[in-house]
């Protein structure tokens, strides 16, 4: 196997560190984040650090790179209050993956793409239509995170919508029968098989215990 000492991360080039970098955490949501400006002009972006906080609120978390250059993301969010998360799947992960070009905040990525805004239940800010796994989120709070310079951004549910056949009776969601990506690293997506699910586990007795009796 490769051996790599955190000296050897300092000395690999700029390309070469954060393609191994962004890879070693193994595979990564893949989710398009929609929001409005305040003069109304859509947005929609490509993450791959969406992570769930909790179920009770529902809290979804996601990390921002450092503010140093535009973000219009965070800026509509911040400005608007509401924003949108939703999942990509094998047939848009081209477009998808298109959003993180860099275009002026007076462009939106939904005219250059072939994603399709979508306005549900009053929510002020753009789902993607493509997806089948739509959620609207409220600005909460954000950290701050001194070591590297990004921010964590926290939102809480205010409705979400899947599609029936992902849906099981139990509530478990499965994302594989959507054809759900996952992003391996900067710019490889893969869509994941199921495997298998396996039932709430419990200690067993020690061998040792078992041997004494």
């Amino acid at each position: 196997m490769a051996f790599f000492k955190k000296e050897d991360i300092e000395s690999f080039s700029h390309i070469y560190k954060i393609n191994l970098m962004n890879s070693l955490s193994g595979y990564k949501s893949a989710n398009l984040i929609g929001s409005i400006s305040k003069e109304g002009i859509e947005n929609v972006a490509v993450f791959s650090s969406v992570i769930h906080l909790g179920s009770n609120p529902p809290l979804l978390g996601y990390i921002l790179r450092p503010t140093t250059v535009p973000r219009n993301t965070y800026e509509n969010i911040k400005d608007i209050g509401f924003y949108t998360i939703n999942h990509i799947t094998e047939s848009i992960t081209e477009d998808a993956h298109h959003t993180s070009a860099k275009y002026d905040r007076e462009i939106s990525e939904f005219e250059v793409t072939n994603l399709t805004p979508e306005y549900k239940h009053d929510f002020k800010a753009p789902f993607v239509k493509e997806s089948p796994v739509k959620i609207g989120l409220k600005y909460i709070e954000e950290y701050y995170i001194k070591a590297n310079d990004t921010i964590l951004l926290i939102g809480e549910i205010q409705f979400f919508e899947v599609d029936d056949s992902m849906l099981q009776e139990d509530g478990f969601l499965n994302l594989s029968e959507g054809k759900v990506a996952a992003i391996n690293g900067l710019d490889g997506y893969a869509i994941p098989k199921s495997l298998a699910r396996y039932e709430y586990q419990r200690s067993k007795p020690l061998i040792s215990n078992l041997n004494e009796s």
